[in-house]
């Protein structure tokens, strides 16, 4: 199975769920790095290392796809 058809292959819906919460964290994130008043640097390091994690979640859940035939053999 090659990436374009395993995106586009139905995910389980554990996985929506923590997509959704990917998008959430990257979202936090990247609304903390581009603020547009000067944050400590902690503040913007927690914020990017946020953008950073939810991408990754989100781009590893939407890969993630449910094999029927998998579960057939077995």
């Amino acid at each position: 199975m090659n990436v374009i058809k395993r995106a586009k292959a139905p995910v389980p819906k554990f996985f929506k769920v923590l997509r959704n919460i990917g998008l959430t964290l990257a979202t936090i994130g990247g609304t903390i790095v581009a603020a547009p008043i000067a944050l400590p640097l902690t503040v913007s390091s927690i914020g990017g290392y946020m953008a950073v994690a939810g991408g990754v979640l989100t781009a590893v859940c939407q890969l993630t796809s449910q094999n029927d035939d998998l579960n057939a053999v077995q």
